[in-house]
């Protein structure tokens, strides 16, 4: 039987883009939330042979904690009805940020949430995971088919079709791998700030030493949660005379008043990828994703 995709209702228009472009047929998850927030799950396929061999399942783990549970209780009903490959496409992975503890008695979430989805799924794939302690995917998720993708090339695209010969700036020193991966293809000018936290909204801004004056900046990186650290980053830069600061990233999270922040500051537009779904997703990640899950597809076979 053919592979289907499932997805849940908040996401089907980039899960059935993926569909479309990976020639999968789909089926919806039923949700419903109980008063005491339990979840009852009813998926589509209602008897043991309704189930394929496999099952690709798209949840974007944005706000993960409900996720997390949807995916245990999707995972081992499938399990037991039969499915042999359960591949997971999670476009944004959470809890990859806490890869040490940074104080004393912290829980350092990236190698447990990794374990949880290496033993719930056979692959997983997702888009510009926060890993900067680790070189690949599968040393937080230990799987053959755990496949890290970067949407900074099609941003890199967009950002040449909207700005003529921009200034592309990580944020803060983190966000080089992004541009540069954006230079790499476009051949723009590229830095980074250098970012002091003081707390999660919190932060201080130096500007690397680069004339700025009359210029068109586009400010990169993996992930806009609070947008303070974008915000001072901007703010910063037209204060020394650039001519225009935008914003792009691949997964835009922006918790609470972030975007309002952000504009508040002076950025200009804001583009996002379709990671998370957002009014600022500029760009679909459907053609990206489809090409990882049919190579993992046809390891399989």
């Amino acid at each position: 039987m053919t592979p289907v995709l499932l997805y849940c209702d908040d996401e089907a228009a980039a899960a059935r883009r993926l569909a479309e472009a990976a020639e999968l047929s789909t089926a919806a998850i039923e949700r419903h939330r109980f008063p005491d927030e339990e979840l009852r799950l009813t998926l589509p396929l209602h008897d043991a042979a309704a189930f394929p061999e496999t099952l690709v399942v798209y949840r974007s783990l944005d706000r993960p904690n409900d996720k997390l549970v949807e995916l245990l209780l999707i995972a081992r009903h499938a399990r037991a009805r039969g499915v042999r490959r359960l591949v997971l496409v999670a476009p944004y992975l959470a809890y990859m940020r806490q890869d040490i503890a940074f104080h004393p008695g912290e829980v350092v979430s990236q190698p447990l949430i990794g374990h949880f989805l290496a033993e719930l799924f056979d692959a997983v794939i997702t888009v510009d995971p926060h890993l900067h302690r680790i070189e690949r995917l599968d040393q937080a998720i230990p799987l053959e088919h755990a496949i890290a993708l970067s949407g900074a090339p099609r941003l890199a695209e967009l950002i040449a079709e909207k700005r003529e010969n921009p200034l592309l700036l990580g944020p803060d020193e983190e966000a080089l791998q992004w541009v540069r991966q954006a230079a790499g293809i476009t051949g723009f000018e590229v830095g980074v700030c250098h970012k002091t936290r003081n707390g999660d909204r919190n932060v201080a801004i130096t500007l690397p030493e680069i004339d700025v004056a009359d210029r068109h900046v586009v400010l990169m990186d993996d992930v806009a949660s609070s947008g303070h650290t974008l915000a001072r980053a901007a703010e910063a830069l037209l204060a020394v005379g650039a001519a225009s600061v935008d914003v792009a990233v691949t997964h835009a999270l922006f918790a609470d008043d972030a975007l309002a922040v952000i504009e508040a500051a002076g950025v200009g537009e804001v583009w996002s990828t379709d990671a998370i779904a957002h009014p600022s997703n500029a760009i679909a990640l459907a053609p990206l994703l489809a090409a990882a899950l049919e190579r993992v597809l046809a390891a399989a076979q």
